[in-house]
């Protein structure tokens, strides 16, 4: 979304704000971008009731409202554009029958048990999802279903399966509603020491996740979800220039299985590659705006600087010409004067009374003072994907211009890679210390995409944030 922004004839701007799955945040959020007055809203509902309010005000003051992969129990909005969640759904429950089958000739002496653990169901996603799957596999009597309501997180979906082992339920084919909780299941199911007798099964098809768990051997299946940001663009440029649109807008999404994994990696990879490049474009498009304006200023700032050279300049000559009359009238001066200050003995008397000039103080070192308040501004502000260096310079009280050569001088990075490595460093903490998934640490840290994140940390370290998680 931030790289398409620059795609189109119009003078767009996109602002981010991130809620990390707070419904009270993003209902703060859409309040005060409402506020601020916004052209419209693209909005993904952490969960569909409680949000309802906030976008009937923003609906209220005239705004247009998207959802994005998510809707609120209104049907006062303008457009949707997303994944279709009960198509999605049924695809992963077909291929779910699919594996069953082979399961049940394998052990007729019983029915295969499919365990379903979806996410929160307050959200549309989850109850769209959950539609589509119980469809297919309660048409099936030859197989055994069970659901059970997850929260979206690995650590749920660990705990869920385990009771069920404890239930002496053990699932032969699982489906979780995001591939992050699939990694919960199967660090359960190496717990209970079941081998390949699980088959996983996931939607999001991230490419450093599901598609990553494919490859490795943990996850038998997962559903591409669509996202393209750039789609989502062209549809609120056309709703505000009055172009045709449609209002539901669904984005067609795809099963990934073991068979096909290989090629849908390598275009994964492709099109991580050419969003990485829209990145680059649209930071250099900042960078170079950002310039801009420091030239422009410093422009205005030379203009000034001239005017003030030419003043002084013409003081100068008169203070010139002054200290000409002056002279003049020093070198009329008598002879006796002279001699006075040019003989030794005298010289001597004369340094008597010259004042003793007192040694300066050591200097305090400033620049740590500067380099702590730098790293606490950098670590309160490091969640901020839209952070700038205006702010950070704000933050420390220099111009954008004085911050890159104070950080340059101290640390040889510039703001924004003394910035980056921070937030990886952060990152590589996060990783090995906590069960959070990839995207999640990647948003924490401040990156837009967990692609990015991936490029960058590779770049860093040598080696993909996934690789510490294969290591643990």
């Amino acid at each position: 979304m931030l790289a398409a922004q620059h795609l189109y004839d119009y003078n767009a701007l996109v602002t981010i704000a991130q809620s990390y799955d707070d419904t009270n945040k993003q209902i703060k959020q859409i309040d005060s971008l409402a506020d601020a007055g916004i052209d419209l809203l693209v909005v993904a509902p952490n969960e569909s009731a409680p949000i309802t309010p906030a976008i009937n005000r923003v609906r209220k003051k005239g705004i247009p409202v998207i959802f994005f992969d998510r809707k609120a129990e209104t049907t006062d909005y303008t457009a949707f554009i997303g994944g279709d969640n009960v198509e999605a759904g049924q695809t992963v429950g077909q291929y779910a029958v699919q594996l069953a089958k082979g399961i049940s000739s394998a052990h007729s002496a019983r029915k295969p048990l499919v365990l379903e653990i979806t996410g929160a169901m307050s959200t549309s996603p989850a109850q769209e999802r959950h539609k589509g799957f119980s469809q297919v596999l309660q048409s099936q009597k030859e197989y055994d279903y069970i659901c059970v309501e997850g929260d979206w997180t690995s650590d749920n979906a660990y705990k869920i399966f385990m009771q069920q082992i404890e239930k002496h339920h053990v699932p032969d084919i699982v489906f979780c509603h995001n591939d992050g909780m699939t990694t919960g299941v199967s660090r359960a199911v190496k717990k209970a020491r079941l081998g390949e007798q699980v088959k996983i099964l996931g939607i999001d098809g991230m490419p450093e996740e599901g598609i990553a768990y494919i490859q490795q051997g943990s996850l038998h299946g997962t559903y591409v979800y669509p996202t393209h940001g750039e789609e989502i663009v062209r549809l609120a440029l056309n709703i505000l220039t009055g172009e045709k649109y449609e209002r539901e807008n669904k984005l067609q999404g795809m099963m990934v299985t073991p068979e096909n994994v290989e090629i849908t990696a390598l275009n994964s990879r492709e099109l991580i590659r050419q969003n990485d490049h829209l990145i680059t474009i649209h930071d250099k498009l900042e960078n170079y705006f950002g310039l801009y304006n420091s030239q422009h200023k410093m422009l205005i700032a030379s203009l000034i600087c001239i005017a003030v050279l030419i003043a002084a300049f013409i003081l100068a000559w008169r203070a010139y010409i002054q200290t000409r009359k002056t002279i003049r009238k020093r070198q009329s001066m008598n002879e006796e004067q002279t001699l006075f200050y040019a003989d030794a003995s005298r010289r001597k008397v004369q340094e008597m009374f010259t004042d003793k000039q007192e040694m300066a103080p050591a200097l305090n070192s400033q620049d740590m003072l500067f380099a702590e308040k730098l790293n606490e501004a950098i670590r309160k502000n490091m969640s901020n994907p839209n952070l700038k260096m205006d702010d950070l310079g704000e933050e420390v009280g220099l111009s954008r211009v004085q911050l890159y050569r104070k950080v340059k001088s101290i640390t040889g990075l510039s703001p924004v890679e003394l910035l980056r490595q921070i937030r990886l460093q952060q990152a590589y903490v996060l990783l090995g210390t906590t069960t959070k998934t990839v995207a999640e640490i990647a948003f924490e840290v401040g990156f837009n995409t967990p692609g990015y994140f991936s490029k960058c940390f590779r770049e860093q370290y040598g080696k993909l944030p996934m690789d510490l998680r294969i290591g643990n």
